[in-house]
């Protein structure tokens, strides 16, 4: 079982920058994939940013160039930095981890959700 507790979040105006931060706990953790996706009402939860345990990340097109994912393997945290932000990229943002018991056997898992609200 792998626990996600996300911080950070909150008000910020159009064209500010804006840190989340997320640390996995557990037991044996191996965890290959950590990120973020994000939510509105009414809306499916959309891929933010995830990134590999060796490095490799990816991002929704919407955010590329504004924001950067970081994690730090010893400490199981992922964080994102975000710049420049919109409105549109008001939403609740959920931490995620994918764990794999075996090389086609994982298990993906969530964190509580956090508010980030992008208004003057």
């Amino acid at each position: 079982q792998v626990q996600l507790v996300e911080s950070g979040g909150g008000l910020v105006q159009p064209g500010g920058s804006l840190s989340l931060s997320c640390a996995a706990s557990g037991r044996r953790l191996s965890i290959d994939r950590m990120g973020w996706y994000r939510q509105t009402p009414g809306n499916q939860r959309d891929l933010v940013a995830v990134i590999t345990s060796g490095g490799r990340s990816n991002y929704a097109n919407s955010v590329k160039g504004r924001f950067t994912i970081s994690r730090d393997n010893a400490k199981n945290t992922v964080t994102l930095q975000m710049s420049s932000l919109k409105p549109e990229d008001t939403a609740v943002y959920y931490c995620y981890a994918r764990k794999y018991y075996t090389s086609v056997d994982s298990e993906d898992f969530w964190g509580q959700g956090t508010q980030v609200t992008v208004s003057s």
